[in-house]
């Protein structure tokens, strides 16, 4: 069964609110129309009211159960100021220019998930990544014992030996261009916790290369995520995190066992990765969108890692049935969010927002 399909069932019976800063955009608004639809929960569409009425008319969607927010005029304004001018980031920010601030879509959408007034956000759809990101950068808390804030894609594929779905994440696409070897064991562990949470299988994680298990190599990256690895290693096990890892590995004996058998790389990950980190933005994102152009798999993303709540940075070139797919992705993420984000009590005083 596919992943969106199981997830979808957990939806029907957790269902939860996900917020769209675009929402007059019309690929926004049919998959908030599925979204909607199909029990999952409740979209929360940001913008002009008439303009997402209009264009939700030409394109004959139902607006029911679904809401429609002008920030301009939300009875939330006023408590949202307050709340913007005690971020650290905005210390002594007068009203005026907060309202400014929040009038934009963008940071009023991560104002409602950061106070708990939605379950998750897909933003992204009109907006360059780095419009989109910058108000989740700017208010959303990060996870505990995180410091990197990356990216993943998701893809649901059919294995073609067993014709069984298989999913594979992939990171970092969107976020880190040159991540170091501390950010990349970050993103290791940020997207196992999350494939494990989204699948309920044990995370196989491979840190790729252009080599596998290289004694000799001299080259920079090689090095990197050799030591990378090592110190995911590291933090799984003091974080008590079940996931396997291993690396470097080249991309064909991470994913194919009889490659791996041939190259004599042996182990649990070998072969059978669900997991897939890069070394770089490049690789990651060429690979992610090579996979999707030449393959039309399923395809969901990007996904960010590293914030407390659930968000999603999407492309502007997603379609519906893309952006319906994310949507799923970060609201099942929403369901048992403790388990995902865990917190102290130290980082909640830390946080003025809730």
């Amino acid at each position: 069964m596919p992943l969106i399909t199981n997830l979808s069932e957990r939806l029907k019976r957790h269902p939860k609110r996900v917020v769209y800063p675009e929402g007059s955009d019309p690929r926004i608004l049919q998959a908030a129309r599925q979204f909607a639809s199909r029990g999952l929960g409740i979209p929360i569409l940001l913008g002009e009211r008439a303009l997402i009425k209009d264009n939700a008319a030409k394109l004959d969607i139902r607006l029911e159960g679904m809401r429609i927010i002008e920030p301009q005029r939300s009875d939330d304004m006023e408590l949202f100021i307050k709340k913007f001018q005690g971020l650290q980031r905005f210390k002594g920010l007068k009203e005026k220019a907060a309202k400014e601030y929040l009038e934009n879509t963008g940071y009023f959408a991560a104002m409602m998930l950061a106070t708990a007034q939605t379950d998750a956000i897909v933003s992204g759809a009109t907006q360059s990544a780095s419009s989109a990101l910058r108000p989740l950068l700017q208010i959303l808390p990060r996870q505990l014992h995180v410091a990197t804030i990356s990216s993943l894609n998701i893809f649901d594929l059919e294995d073609l030996e067993t014709g069984k779905d298989r999913e594979l994440f992939l990171a970092d696409c969107a976020v880190v261009p040159e991540p170091s070897e501390d950010q990349l064991a970050d993103i290791a562990i940020t997207t196992a916790a999350l494939c494990y949470h989204l699948t309920n299988v044990r995370p196989r994680v491979a840190f790729l290369s252009y080599t596998s298990k290289s004694a000799s190599s001299s080259n920079a990256t090689v090095r990197k995520m050799k030591s990378a690895t090592a110190l995911a290693h590291q933090k799984a096990k003091a974080l008590e995190i079940p996931m396997d890892i291993d690396g470097e590995l080249q991309v064909d004996a991470a994913l194919d066992l009889r490659t791996a058998e041939q190259k004599g790389v042996g182990g649990v990950v070998a072969g059978k990765a669900n997991v897939l980190i890069f070394p770089d933005l490049h690789a990651a994102n060429i690979a992610s969108k090579l996979l999707d152009v030449l393959t039309r798999a399923r395809n969901y993303g990007p996904i960010l890692t590293g914030f407390a709540k659930p968000a999603a940075e999407i492309s502007r070139g997603a379609s519906a049935h893309d952006i319906f797919g994310t949507s799923v992705m970060v609201a099942a993420q929403a369901i048992d969010h403790q388990l995902l984000y865990p917190t102290s009590a130290e980082d909640d005083a830390k946080n003025p927002l809730p």
